[in-house]
């Protein structure tokens, strides 16, 4: 039996999402630019999905910007903010995506432009006196992640944004894994800059979302057309917003805390040398990641797949090149450590059978491994 266990990766795509995807791709084919009767029919599924989105986030309809993904939508308010900007200074968390991270490598080598990476505590949870400390009349852009995507904390956004406005920085809050597994009223939030992704919650894939504060203006990244208010040109993809909105709200992650907290428990008493991350911090209930010391993640990983398990390592690979995450590294763990470790997403229709059987898994592929390492 396979069990698919990677939903931070990304979620299967849910049945009122696909309908209605489906279902704009036959009724509303034209394109929503276009003044005859087919364009004026994909607009009105374009402004329903908006409309949708923002009721959800309770935030005007004119604040929704209809992107690829969270990674654009991050690049987006990223470059599209500073290219607004006098060079001056950026503070980050050390722990945010590869999307927030790697486009802010590029402001760093800028002349004038400095890039303040914060480093969060054991738990992974940032600090908010230490990260507001470094953020004075020289900053230009502040970014925090709602929810980390590795170990599932959940960070103090909310004072971190209090301090920002009172501070006139603007905020990039990257809020893509915290769709769906945690309220949001961004009214209450009033970030600058707040991203989302449909896939997370069921929705189709390349399609997301960045919610702009009114009255503020970005640079568009790409141009050619004066889509999406001029701020991002290109026929908009209707059938992938109608798909988004209809997948708001329900997936319903409340119960996956009793899942996780079961696995972390039972897999603690059948291997007590395990080690769990974040496991203290206030976190989202789907999220668990944990290292088997002694034993290389990937290996481990490898192994849970032939066993029918889908899950996540801890380490990123690119070009053949195996790194530790960056996230368990800005909390102090160490190389060794980081490399061991396993992400364990669990979705709405996951139970204790599913626990149940993961842990036999590892407990059994634990012992097979060291029986090979003490034959080599």
């Amino acid at each position: 039996m396979q069990r698919y266990l990677d939903y931070n990766a990304t979620s299967p795509v849910i049945e009122q999402s696909l309908t209605a995807f489906i279902e704009a791709a036959s009724t509303a084919s034209g394109n929503p630019s276009s003044l005859h009767w087919a364009g004026r029919a994909a607009r009105k599924h374009l402004d329903d999905a908006r409309e949708n989105l923002a009721r959800y986030l309770n935030v005007e309809s004119g604040s929704v910007v209809f992107t690829s993904g969270g990674t654009e939508a991050n690049n987006m308010a990223i470059h599209g903010w500073l290219s607004k900007q006098e060079p001056g200074k950026i503070v980050v968390s050390a722990i945010e995506h590869p999307s927030v991270l790697q486009p802010l490598e590029s402001w760093a080598k800028k002349p004038g432009w400095e890039v303040v990476h914060v480093r969060p505590n054991r738990d992974g949870v940032i600090d908010v006196e230490k990260f507001c400390s470094y953020i004075d009349a020289d900053t230009r852009l502040v970014s925090l992640m709602l929810v980390n995507n590795e170990t599932g904390t959940i960070q103090p956004v909310e004072e971190v944004v209090t301090h920002c406005r009172n501070s006139g920085v603007a905020t990039l809050i990257d809020a893509v894994q915290a769709l769906g597994k945690l309220p949001i009223d961004l009214s209450k939030l009033e970030a600058d800059f707040v991203s989302f992704s449909a896939h997370k919650i069921g929705g189709p894939k390349g399609v997301g979302s960045l919610i702009v504060r009114r009255g503020l203006k970005l640079e568009a990244l790409l141009q050619g057309g004066g889509q999406e208010r001029k701020r991002r040109s290109g026929t908009e993809n209707v059938t992938g917003a109608t798909g988004f909105s209809a997948a708001l709200g329900v997936l319903d992650f409340d119960r996956c805390s009793v899942v996780r907290d079961g696995f972390e428990e039972r897999l603690e008493a059948a291997l007590p040398e395990v080690v769990f991350f974040s496991r203290e911090a206030k976190r989202v209930g789907n999220t668990s990641m944990f290292s088997m010391p002694g034993l290389d993640g990937e290996t481990l990983l490898m192994q849970l797949d032939l066993a029918g398990f889908a899950v996540a390592s801890g380490s990123a690979c690119s070009s053949g090149k195996r790194d530790a995450s960056h996230v368990l590294l800005a909390m102090g763990v160490s190389d060794q450590e980081s490399r061991s470790s396993i992400r364990v997403s669990f979705g709405p229709e996951h139970s204790l059978e599913d626990v149940d059987a993961l842990v036999l898994a590892l407990v059994s592929i634990r012992s097979r491994l060291k029986i090979m390492a003490g034959a080599a």
